[in-house]
């Protein structure tokens, strides 16, 4: 029986690049569990967690059509470090059971496969323990917050905001088995993703990528 592949855990700071990242994994034939796609699905109308957030923190955070103003909870979530766990207890394990049964399914549907769970706050939610490779989008601060920026219309100071609630970039890339790096244009992040999944294949087990990353990867000398 073939064994199955490491189980990537991507992820990387806001506007950091992660999504495009994910998006070449998925063009290369992986299996992408998206962490944001499940978190919207477990507070979708009529959710338990959604009746929660709603006796948490009010009616504001609701739309017209009484689906979740995501804007309207970031505002409060990014702002109050309190507010933010009060929604992390209430979306996180929610989050995990359901990215456990897709996970499950993916192995039983094709134990060969190469698997990606892409969680923003793989850190943050203590995730790093659960996946076999944390593979981290690199991107420097300063230019995170230039493409936030611009991205969602924030003012600098909107921007910083949201990075300070996150682990700082480069505490990420440390802690990272193999770092990604997006300084350059989406065709290098994109080699260096078929570059992994091909290593991958060809069955070199992820303490051999730690051990000798790959080239063209960002990483600092230890």
């Amino acid at each position: 029986m073939t064994a199955p592949r490491p189980l990537i855990g991507l992820t990387g700071g806001i506007a950091s690049g992660k999504s495009t990242a994910a998006r070449f994994f998925a063009e290369e034939g992986a299996r992408v569990i998206d962490a944001d796609r499940v978190a919207r699905a477990v507070v979708a109308p009529g959710t338990p967690a959604l009746a929660e957030l709603r006796a948490a923190f009010g009616a504001a955070i609701l739309g017209p059509d009484g689906a979740l103003d995501r804007p309207a909870l970031g505002r409060l979530a990014f702002g109050d470090p309190a507010a933010r766990a009060r929604v992390n207890a209430i979306v996180h394990p929610r989050v995990a059971e359901a990215v456990a049964r897709e996970l499950a399914e993916a192995r039983a549907a094709a134990p060969e496969a190469l698997v990606v769970y892409d969680v923003p706050l793989l850190f943050e939610a203590d995730l790093a323990d659960q996946v076999d490779l944390v593979v981290v989008v690199y991107l420097p601060r300063a230019e995170q917050s230039r493409r936030l920026q611009a991205r969602d219309k924030l003012s600098a100071a909107d921007a910083e905001a949201r990075l300070a609630a996150q682990l700082d970039i480069e505490e990420k890339a440390r802690r990272a088995d193999l770092v990604l790096d997006n300084r350059g244009a989406p065709a290098d992040l994109r080699r260096q993703v078929q570059m992994l999944v091909a290593r991958l294949r060809a069955g070199q087990p992820a303490e051999f990528l730690v051990d000798k990353p790959i080239p063209t990867l960002y990483k600092e000398p230890t």
